[in-house]
């Protein structure tokens, strides 16, 4: 199986989610700023990098996981979920693949964070609302991996697409 997970940047709740997946990191207490700032791509990606797909390793079940940032195009997932249907299709791959939408996990200090630190590069305003929000947004992502991995476990469509509308931020 493989999981992706997706969101507007794919360098911020994307990176902490496939951590999470590959039990990176503590899920019984809040992350230190230096845990948060250590994660794989964690606020390392740029522009350039939209629409690619980054490799976070492999879990503990033999599955590959995935990231990517969309951007705003909402065409992406649905463009990859085709692309993954006729590569099964028609090629015999027979991976199921889940695309998890990291975006309603985050909040508004994660949100203006990264406009700040990745889109206008002022770090030293951007990266302590990028810890801020990481912390608050922490339990939310660890609960849609959760639910991730079990819809990968539970379905037997070959490709699937969560939104994650439920997990809004709080």
């Amino acid at each position: 199986m493989i999981y992706i997970y997706d969101d507007y940047a794919g360098t911020h709740s994307t990176a902490l989610a496939a951590a999470y997946h590959l039990k990176k990191l503590p899920t019984d207490r809040k992350l230190t700023k230096q845990e948060i700032l250590n994660i794989d791509y964690f606020n390392k990606l740029t522009k350039d990098d939209f629409g690619k797909l980054f490799f976070h390793g492999i879990d503990d079940e033999g599955n590959s996981v995935y990231s990517i940032g969309r951007k705003r195009s909402k065409l992406v997932i649905p463009a990859l979920k085709e692309l993954s249907q006729l590569l099964q299709e028609n090629y015999q791959n027979k991976e199921r693949i889940i695309f998890s939408n990291t975006s309603p996990t985050v909040p508004i200090a994660m949100t203006m964070g990264g406009l700040f630190s990745r889109g206008l590069h002022i770090d030293i305003i951007g990266v302590p609302l990028l810890v801020i929000g990481a912390k608050q947004c922490c339990n939310n992502i660890i609960r849609l991996v959760e639910y991730t991995k079990q819809i990968g476990k539970s379905t037997n469509k070959k490709v699937v697409i969560l939104e994650n509308k439920d997990f809004k931020k709080l």
